[in-house]
């Protein structure tokens, strides 16, 4: 059983217009949907999945009737009251590469939206954009509660310019942060923008990108010894890589290899799905390697399709967990 676990999930829902690599167009809700769909789904009847957003007055209807089909999700912290939500297009390079630009903008979620959340036991942070969560959000959450704090860190990686083109930023108030997550979730690229030089020359930062694997290990070692509980690297096709501190206090190293797919569909909101599927692993198993088995199978499941109906109950996640890595 899983347990009685309740689950926050704080980021957008914005309203995305997606050209597929394949050339389909798409339009739908997405990021913190996919999350709490992911969540809700395996949790079953066993927990609840609390939902914090800002949306649009004109998407708060349609985004919660489309929660409604998960008996589970408490839509309550879906809020317009400022009438702001983010509007996204993304245009897919290839099956991982992607052009985005952002032309809503959600008001930030801040301290005084955790009220009554505080006894949850994980706060799922995915935000998109720079703004969206604060650090004065995570530092209240962890001043007032013992849940469980995970971020994704495409949020403060990731900045907006006058005309609404998105791109990845140095994440350099990184340390200041690092005190209020217990997982740090992120791809290489992001890694590449929350691991570098106090300067550089600036005939090199055109080479800046995708961080080295063997510079994962030092960053890593930066986060766990600024509080972090444990670091997970998304690798595409390749499954992740995570770091924590082990028994004799000694930092690991595992590369867990990904769960197979044999059609991808569409990739977007796979990194919101792993951030649900580790925020529920680790909350069952108390484990980091079991937690982003469940990652790495929530990621699997979310690319095969493009619905919400698309992830499986936690029995049919742990017999592809047990398919993939035979446990």
């Amino acid at each position: 059983m899983a347990g009685n676990f309740k689950v926050a999930v704080l980021g957008p829902i914005p309203r995305d217009r997606i050209r597929t690599y394949q050339g389909d167009t798409l339009e739908k809700y997405g990021c913190a949907l996919y999350t709490v769909a992911a969540l809700s789904t395996l949790l079953g009847n066993d927990g609840a999945v609390l939902p914090v957003c800002h949306v649009r007055k004109r998407d708060e209807v349609p985004i919660k009737e489309i929660l409604s089909q998960f008996s589970n999700v408490d839509v309550a912290g879906i809020t317009s009251r400022l009438d702001q939500g983010d509007v996204v297009q993304l245009d897919y390079v290839d099956q991982n590469r992607r052009i985005e630009r952002q032309t809503g903008f959600m008001d930030p979620i801040l301290p005084e939206d955790m009220e009554g959340l505080t006894d949850a036991d994980a706060f799922v942070c995915v935000p998109i954009t720079d703004y969206e969560v604060s650090r004065a959000t995570l530092k209240y959450i962890k001043e007032n509660s013992s849940g469980v704090v995970l971020l994704d860190a495409h949020g403060p990686t990731n900045t907006l310019t006058r005309t609404g083109e998105r791109f990845h930023r140095f994440w350099v108030e990184r340390d200041s942060w690092l005190p209020y997550i217990d997982i740090l979730k992120m791809n290489l690229e992001e890694a590449g923008c929350s691991w570098f030089a106090s300067e550089y020359d600036v005939s090199e930062l055109g080479a800046v990108g995708q961080l080295a694997m063997d510079e994962l290990p030092k960053f890593a070692r930066h986060c766990l010894e600024r509080g972090v509980k444990a670091v997970c690297v998304t690798l595409d096709q390749h499954g992740c890589v995570v770091y924590f501190n082990g028994p004799s206090g000694r930092m690991q190293e595992h590369v867990v290899k990904r769960v197979p797919v044999d059609h991808v569909v569409d990739t977007t909101g796979c990194g919101d799905s792993f951030a649900a599927g580790m925020a529920f692993g680790y909350l069952k198993h108390r484990d980091f390697i079991k937690a982003c088995q469940y990652g790495n199978a929530m990621g699997a499941q979310r690319c095969v399709g493009s619905e919400l109906a698309i992830y499986k109950s936690l029995e049919e996640t742990d017999r592809q967990i047990a398919d993939a890595y035979g446990v």
